[in-house]
C-alpha cells in the first residue's frame, strides 16, 4: 500500500498514512482535528536485486547438448538432446 504524507494547516503537525490508492484522503489532523493537506512526496525508488537487471551484465550461456559437445557435467559427449541421465 502507498504511504501518503499529510500536514495540518492549523497546527503544522506532519504525519504519514498507509492507504489504498482508492481510499479517500485524510481530512482531519489526528492531533488537533484541523484541516490537513496531502503533500507531494518523493516516493520510493524501485530496487532491482539479482543478476540480469543491468544492461552490461551478460547472461550465462546454457550448455548445448549433442554428440559433438560435452554437457551436464559429463566428461563425454551426450547421446540425447536435451541431456538425459
Amino acid at each position: 500500500m502507498p504511504t501518503y504524507e499529510y500536514e495540518c494547516e492549523e497546527c503544522g503537525h506532519a504525519f504519514t498514512q498507509f492507504q489504498r490508492m482508492t481510499d479517500a484522503p485524510v481530512t482531519k489532523c489526528p492531533e488537533c482535528g484541523g484541516a490537513v493537506r496531502r503533500l507531494i512526496g518523493k516516493g520510493a525508488g524501485v530496487i532491482f536485486k539479482g543478476a540480469g537487471f543491468c544492461a552490461t551484465e551478460k547472461r550465462a550461456a546454457r550448455p548445448s547438448c549433442g554428440r559433438d559437445t560435452r554437457c551436464c557435467g559429463r566428461s563425454t559427449p551426450c547421446d540425447n538432446s536435451p541431456c538425459e541421465t
